[in-house]
């Protein structure tokens, strides 16, 4: 199923799109003026020039690249990043550099990749009991503990 979303790019960055037929999410770029040094455990908030309508029912997901996290120990904040259908202002991704080294991001550079996703909003109901499972409290590792 495809969905069209108005975007606005600032930036001189491509839009984001898919690299493969079966990919979830898109890369998004940095839109920076130069070079930016990101020291160990330095956290940046990354503009990327991009502004989107989504449509109502829908979020957008910043979440981490892979090869981003595993070759220069940089990846998301806040993750998934949740970017909301009333959200108008521009998209910026938190980076952090857990490497031991200093890390130099470039204009253009693929910083996260972006999820669209159907969302549910919910009514509450009050209740004084809800049901039982086998599972009940069980968290935090109860189910893979043996």
């Amino acid at each position: 199923m495809k969905i069209t979303v108005k975007i606005i790019n600032q930036s001189s960055n491509s839009l984001p799109e898919y690299a493969t037929e079966g990919s979830a999410g898109m890369d998004i770029r940095a839109h920076l003026p130069g070079p930016l040094v990101l020291k160990p455990m330095e956290r940046q908030l990354i503009p990327t020039g991009l502004f989107m309508e989504l449509p109502i029912g829908y979020e957008a997901q910043v979440r981490p690249r892979s090869g981003l996290a595993i070759k220069q120990g940089i990846t998301c904040l806040n993750t998934p990043g949740t970017i909301d259908s009333d959200y108008r202002g521009e998209i910026k991704v938190i980076l952090i550099n857990l490497s031991g080294e200093e890390q130099v991001l470039h204009p253009g550079d693929r910083i996260a990749q972006m999820v669209i996703s159907p969302v549910v909003q919910i009514g509450w109901s009050a209740v004084t009991e809800i049901g039982v499972t086998a599972r009940n409290a069980g968290g935090f590792g109860h189910t893979g503990s043996k």
